[in-house]
């Protein structure tokens, strides 16, 4: 049986709440407890920091992907059980996603949201059918939510699009959708 692996995007900063750095971490160390590696963006800082230290305290695989212009500025967490270099964004996009049998959004900033609407953009062309799931820490991607909705209501996609985001607000509600459409 191969380990399925889990995508998370996240804030490279640990953002205004503590809630946020808290979800990280229970996420992190919940992947691991269900025995599925974490896939993300390599770096030691924010919440990316946080998830795959917490990963690794439980002892999960991790597998991390980072461009080579952000080895300084994101820290690149060297010590995971994977560790990649690419040379742009779009492959450290890329890679990451094709390593990956689900995503999981965090909060986050524009780095965040562009891996989001990658691979929902990716999901909707039928480029991808794996899960995408946005944990709404604190209500924090709450404006998110209403902006997908709006934009089928105003005719620029399909209802069908709404339908490839699940939202759960806690990483225990993650889990419990990840064991649901991994199995």
């Amino acid at each position: 049986m191969t380990v399925k692996s889990v995508c998370v995007y996240c804030g490279s900063r640990s953002g205004a709440m503590p809630a946020y750095a808290a979800a990280a971490r229970d996420l992190g160390r919940l992947l691991a407890d269900a025995g599925w590696r974490l896939v993300y963006g390599a770096g030691d800082v924010g919440l990316m920091g946080e998830v795959a230290r917490a990963a690794q305290q439980a002892g999960g695989q991790t597998f991390g992907v980072i461009p080579v212009h952000l080895l300084r500025r994101e820290v690149g967490k060297t010590d995971l059980s994977t560790f990649v270099v690419t040379e742009t964004m779009h492959e450290r996009k890329k890679v990451m996603i094709m390593n990956a049998d689900a995503v999981v959004v965090l909060p986050g900033g524009p780095g965040s949201l562009d891996e989001l609407f990658e691979a929902l953009t990716w999901r909707q062309l039928g480029l991808h059918d794996k899960p995408i799931l946005v944990m709404n820490v604190d209500g924090y991607w709450d404006p998110l939510r209403t902006l997908i909705e709006r934009t089928v209501d105003q005719g620029f996609a399909d209802a069908s699009l709404a339908g490839y985001l699940t939202w759960v607000d806690t990483p225990e509600a993650a889990i419990a959708a990840l064991r649901t459409s991994l199995s």
